[in-house]
């Protein structure tokens, strides 16, 4: 098995890692690019170990330290990851506001390939 990154879920990291990095230094920043790699392999090993989220078969998965939720789909042998999402309050808020503006993320062509 293997997984892909959506271009937002790509950006979701940077811009977290980013976040980390500009206010506790790179440490930090390794620390949560470190768990999100744990994360995915674990997944990888157990694609249906996320909660079930929303619809069309998308399912979610928690980071153990830092939070945010990875949410994905599991299409065949490969775990889609569309969002890698802040689970602070207004962070959700303001997802909750623009979800409208991408509802077929899940399912489009638009994955970077893990593997290249």
């Amino acid at each position: 098995m293997n997984y892909s990154l959506h271009p937002e879920a790509e950006a979701d990291l940077r811009d977290a890692a980013e976040f980390y990095r500009e206010r506790a230094g790179n440490s930090l920043s390794q620390s949560l690019l470190a768990e999100f790699e744990q994360s995915i392999n674990i997944l990888l090993q157990h694609p249906g170990l996320g909660s079930p989220w929303r619809s069309r078969g998308c399912r979610r998965y928690l980071m153990k330290r830092f939070p945010y939720s990875l949410i994905y789909t599991v299409s065949g042998a490969e775990i889609r990851l569309g969002s890698c999402s802040s689970q602070s309050p207004a962070r959700v808020l303001a997802r909750k506001k623009v979800a409208h503006l991408w509802p077929n993320k899940f399912h489009s062509e638009k994955y970077a390939s893990a593997d290249g």
